[in-house]
């Protein structure tokens, strides 16, 4: 299936996040509910890290990863970065809420992520995903769809722009398939939990 223009043009996603960025944690609020802070918590939470942690925060959006981090490990050292000029086994952990799906290669880019990660650190990701059920699958396109428009023209007068929503998550997976991926590189064990149908989920998923 053809990839949205902005997930295959890097500047084209860099203006569409310029945008929404003063009204990116509402956005997320509202679609999933004002259950997005909760579960980035529990993210966290449930991540196993040393004492003094070194983090990667990815794709990092307003930093909510970062914040929930320093909350429970003020002395942890936390890098926020959209890029990774990272030198090989640099960090304990790495969050990535809702960018995933932004990466116009999802194996290259696990395979990246795998790459800067210590053994027996994390791979922490909070992302929409592809209910496994066909008609449960379009009944949530079509929800975030009609979502997208009406707070894309509310908001910005811009419909397409939270439209990219769905269109970036038809040429994305499902939980399950993201499961395999990771253990196909280098992630031994593999916890995922999931929310609204299968439709957004939390992955752990310790490096062996």
């Amino acid at each position: 299936m053809p990839i949205p223009a902005e997930k295959a043009d890097s500047r084209l996603m860099r203006q569409m996040f310029g945008v929404i960025a003063p009204r990116y944690d509402f956005i997320t609020r509202v679609f999933s509910y004002g259950m997005d802070r909760r579960w980035k918590r529990q993210g966290v939470e449930k991540a196993l890290m040393p004492d003094k942690p070194v983090v990667l925060d990815l794709a990092c959006g307003t930093g909510d990863f970062s914040k929930l981090v320093a909350e429970r490990f003020p002395e942890a050292l936390t890098i926020a970065a959209m890029a990774l000029p990272f030198a090989d086994q640099a960090f304990d952990c790495v969050f990535i809420g809702y960018g995933l799906r932004n990466f116009p290669r999802l194996d290259n880019a696990v395979a990246e992520i795998e790459r800067v990660t210590r053994p027996g650190g994390l791979l922490v990701s909070l992302d929409f995903f592809l209910p496994r059920n066909p008609l449960l699958r379009q009944i949530y396109l079509g929800y975030l769809f009609m979502n997208g428009v009406f707070w894309g023209t509310i908001l910005h007068g811009r419909p397409r722009i939270y439209t990219y929503i769905p269109d970036s998550l038809r040429s994305f997976v499902s939980i399950d398939d993201f499961s395999s991926l990771l253990r196909r590189n280098g992630y031994g064990r593999v916890d995922a939990r999931g929310f609204l149908f299968g439709g957004i989920a939390l992955h752990w998923a310790a490096k062996e």
